[in-house]
C-alpha cells in the first residue's frame, strides 16, 4: 500500500513538472500548427501550386509613378501588379489545372502620386489604362440635360459635367439630378470668362463662388477645373491647386458645336481615341444624337469609360 502510495505520488509529481514547464503551450495549437504545416507540405508539392508560382513572373508587372510629360504634363501612374498564388491556386485546383483567367493579382501602388506634383494640367489618363472619359462642358444647352442623362444611364456609363456657376444657380433641379445619377461634377467657372486674361484675384473669385454655389446644391465640394474654352494661364492652374483641383482638358473633342451629322462626329472621336482618352462635348443636339452610337462603338474596341476620377486614379 505505501508503495502504491509512493508511485502515485511520483506519477503526480512527474505531471506538475510536466505542466509546469509547458504552461504556455497551447495542444490545439500545437494540432493546428501541424495540421498547418502538412498543408504547407502538400500544397507546395502539388504540381498545379507550383505552375502557377514558376509561371507568376511572367505576369509581375512594376508600378508607375505619376510624371509630368513635355507635351501631355501631369500624367497619373499606375498600379503594378503581382500573382497572388494562394488565391490563384484555390481558385484553379476545382478545375485541376492552370487557366489564366482565373489568376488572381494584387495591386502594387506607385512611389509617386499626381498629389505629389508640382501644379500642372492635365489632358489625359495613363497610357496604357484602357479607359476614357466624357467630359461635358454645361453653360449652356439646359434643354439637352434630360435627354443625355437618359443615355448614360441607358447604356450604364458615368461621365463628368463640368458645370458653370451662374448656370448651377439657375438651374439647381438639374444639378441634383446629375449628382443623383453617380455622375462627377467639376467647376467650370462662374459666367464663361477667357481665364488666361484675368488677374489672380478675378481668377481665385470665379472658382470660389462655382464651388460655393456647387457645394450648397450638393454638399460637396468639386475636386477637378475645367477652364471655358481651354483657356489657361498657368496662374489659373496655381490658384486651381490652392483650392484643392486640378485643372482638366481633353485629347479628343466632339467639336458638337459645330453641329456635326453623328457619321461626322463619330469619325472624329474614334480616329482620335486612345487609352487614357478624355472627350469633350457639350449638352447639344448633335451629343444626343450621336452619344448612343459613341458609347457602343468605345466599347466594342474593348475601353471602359469612366468619370474623370477613375481614369484618373492609380488603379488598372
Amino acid at each position: 500500500m505505501n508503495n502504491y502510495r509512493k508511485y502515485l505520488h511520483l506519477i503526480v509529481f512527474v505531471i506538475i513538472v510536466m505542466i509546469s514547464f509547458n504552461i504556455n503551450q497551447n495542444p490545439f495549437q500545437i494540432h493546428d500548427q501541424a495540421v498547418f504545416s502538412q498543408f504547407e507540405f502538400v500544397q507546395s508539392n502539388d504540381t498545379l501550386y507550383q505552375e502557377i508560382q514558376s509561371k507568376s513572373e511572367h505576369y509581375f508587372e512594376e508600378p508607375s509613378d505619376a510624371y509630368i510629360d513635355r507635351v501631355w504634363k501631369k500624367t497619373p501612374g499606375r498600379n503594378g501588379r503581382k500573382v497572388d498564388v494562394e488565391a490563384s491556386y484555390q481558385r484553379m485546383k476545382k478545375a485541376g489545372s492552370f487557366k489564366e483567367e482565373l489568376l488572381v493579382y494584387e495591386q502594387i501602388p506607385p512611389k509617386v502620386s499626381l498629389d505629389d506634383l508640382e501644379p500642372s494640367p492635365i489632358y489625359r489618363g495613363h497610357p496604357k489604362k484602357d479607359m476614357i472619359a466624357f467630359l461635358i462642358n454645361v453653360s449652356w444647352g439646359t434643354e439637352y440635360i434630360p435627354e443625355i442623362l437618359d443615355i448614360l444611364k441607358k447604356h450604364n456609363v458615368k461621365a463628368t459635367f463640368f458645370i458653370e456657376g451662374k448656370w448651377a444657380k439657375e438651374n439647381v433641379d438639374y444639378v441634383k439630378m446629375i449628382q443623383e445619377e453617380g455622375h462627377t461634377i467639376g467647376n467650370h467657372a462662374y459666367n464663361h470668362p477667357d481665364m488666361a486674361r484675368l488677374g489672380r484675384s478675378e481668377i481665385t473669385k470665379q472658382m470660389e463662388e462655382t464651388n460655393k454655389v456647387i457645394h450648397a446644391i450638393t454638399g460637396q465640394t468639386p475636386k477637378w477645373f475645367a477652364p471655358p474654352s481651354g483657356s489657361f494661364s498657368h496662374e489659373v492652374v496655381k490658384v486651381a491647386d490652392e483650392l484643392h483641383m486640378n485643372t482638366i482638358l481633353w485629347t479628343v473633342d466632339t467639336i458638337d458645336w459645330k453641329k456635326p451629322s453623328v457619321n461626322v462626329m463619330m469619325n472624329r472621336v474614334m480616329g482620335k481615341i486612345h487609352p487614357g482618352a478624355t472627350v469633350l462635348m457639350h449638352p447639344t443636339q448633335s451629343v444626343v444624337n450621336g452619344l448612343p452610337s459613341l458609347i457602343t462603338e468605345i466599347k466594342s474596341k474593348g475601353y471602359k469609360i469612366g468619370t474623370i476620377d477613375k481614369l484618373l486614379s492609380e488603379s488598372r
